[in-house]
């Protein structure tokens, strides 16, 4: 089971969308995690600085809420086979999706896009059936 932690979210939910729109006032560019990670991978992007300051405040921001006395929950109810897989599925996503959920969830949305609205609705979707099969069919 999935614990509630209501106040984490919404903090964490303010500052994903902050960092969102900070992105996109100062530099012009959507704040979708997968783009963003492409340009630090060999051949860097021109512009690969602000990426990577990116990528590592993703990553130092949760150390620095664990090293203030934070903690998270976090439980992995399947085995790493399992998880490999779901890491390829969602990379041949991203890459037929033309971006990933942040991308077109936090950015694509805000913009009114309609390829994002149609990506994220595919998304859920997915997620439910996928969800109800591993919990119900499979009894994982």
């Amino acid at each position: 089971m999935t614990d509630f932690t209501p106040i984490q979210s919404l903090f964490g939910g303010v500052l994903i969308g902050l960092s969102a729109v900070l992105l996109m006032a100062l530099h012009g560019r959507i704040a979708g995690m997968t783009g963003i990670l492409t340009g630090v991978i060999p051949p860097l992007a021109p512009d690969w600085q602000w990426r990577a300051a990116f990528l590592a405040g993703a990553v130092v921001s949760p150390l620095a809420y664990l090293a203030l006395g934070g903690t998270i929950a976090f439980s992995v109810p399947v085995s790493t086979g399992l998880l490999v897989i779901g890491g390829v599925l969602v990379g041949i996503g991203v890459n037929f999706g033309n971006g990933c959920p942040s991308g077109h969830g936090i950015c694509g949305i805000a913009r009114l896009s309609p390829r994002s609205i149609v990506a994220v609705v595919t998304f859920m979707i997915t997620a439910f059936i996928t969800v109800f099969v591993v919990r119900h069919v499979i009894g994982g």
